[in-house]
C-alpha cells in the first residue's frame, strides 16, 4: 500500500534529476594513457572503456586527436620556431615604420635642398 498523502499533493521527482549522469571530463594524461592501453594487443579494450566510463566513440575521438597531434609534430621542422606577435602589436609596429619612413623621406628633402644650396658641393669647404 501506498503511504497516505498529506496534503492531497504529490511528490514528484523529475526522472531527468535522477537518472542524469555526471559527465567524465578526463585529462590530456588520462586519455593519453588509455590510448596506450588500448594499443596494447592482449587488453581487452571493452574492459578499458568500462572502467574508465567512457564510450567507443570516446576512444576513437582520442586516437584521432592523438593522431592528428603525432602528425603535427612530426611534420614541425627542426631549428628555431617563427615568432608570431599579436594583431596590437603588429599594427604599432605597422604605424611605428610609416613614421619613421616619413621621418626619413622629410630628413632625404633636407638634405636635398642643402645640397641645391651647396652646388653640389662636398661638405669638406
Amino acid at each position: 500500500m501506498p503511504p497516505p498523502r498529506d496534503n492531497g499533493k504529490e511528490d514528484t521527482v523529475s526522472v531527468d534529476q535522477t537518472t542524469k549522469a555526471k559527465r567524465r571530463f578526463l585529462t590530456p594524461e588520462k586519455k593519453f594513457q588509455v590510448f596506450l592501453e588500448t594499443q596494447s594487443p592482449n587488453c581487452p579494450v571493452g574492459e578499458v572503456l568500462r572502467r574508465e566510463g567512457i564510450y567507443s566513440t570516446d576512444l576513437a575521438r582520442i586516437r584521432q586527436k592523438v593522431k592528428e597531434g603525432a602528425l603535427e609534430r612530426l611534420a614541425d621542422r627542426p631549428g628555431a620556431k617563427r615568432k608570431t606577435v599579436s594583431k596590437e602589436d603588429y599594427e604599432a609596429l605597422k604605424k611605428e615604420l610609416e613614421e619613421k619612413e616619413r621621418a626619413l623621406a622629410d630628413l632625404s628633402v633636407e638634405l636635398a635642398v642643402l645640397r641645391k644650396k651647396t652646388n653640389g658641393g662636398s661638405w669638406e669647404r
